[in-house]
């Protein structure tokens, strides 16, 4: 079987969860300090999405640590399986999260012109906690790829 970049038990694939866990949490970091985000759905939604790609980031790089250690290999049909459905539900809450987020801060600098007029309304800290959203994805999109690819090939 082909060990491919990023894959289960590999130094690459920690590494891969190690950066989806911390822009994740990145992400939930900026976004709590930012006043007033718990009003606007899209940024709660954000951060409950961000929390759950956390928790399974952090469990896979666990994971990958214990299959380095102990030299095992994860590449077995019903743990791919795992992999890639997780992978998927993650990346498209995370997907889902960070549009609609965008979306609204889009809607309030450009539109209303709400973030140039509230001075209270912290819109630089919602863009940077959206952009940090948007690299957990791509990174969580490249997972999912690297697992379906090795699902394939099991």
């Amino acid at each position: 079987m082909k060990v491919l970049l990023g894959g289960p038990g590999t130094i690459s694939g920690f590494l891969l969860r190690l950066g989806q866990c911390a822009f994740g949490a990145a992400s939930i970091g900026v976004m709590v300090t930012a006043f007033g985000f718990s009003s606007y759905t899209a940024f709660c939604y954000l951060t409950a999405s961000m929390g759950l790609q956390v928790f399974w980031s952090f469990g896979l790089a666990c994971l990958d640590i214990y299959a380095l250690r102990r030299k095992r290999d994860l590449q077995n049909p019903i743990l791919v399986s795992l992999f890639v459905v997780g992978d998927w539900v993650t990346a498209t809450l995370s997907l889902a999260a960070a549009c609609s987020s965008a979306g609204i801060i889009v809607l309030y600098a450009r539109d209303l012109d709400l973030c140039a007029t509230r001075k209270n309304l912290p819109c630089n800290r919602y863009q940077i906690s959206i952009a940090m959203a948007f690299i957990t994805w791509v990174l969580t999109a490249m997972s999912s790829h690297v697992m379906f690819w090795i699902l394939a090939s099991v």
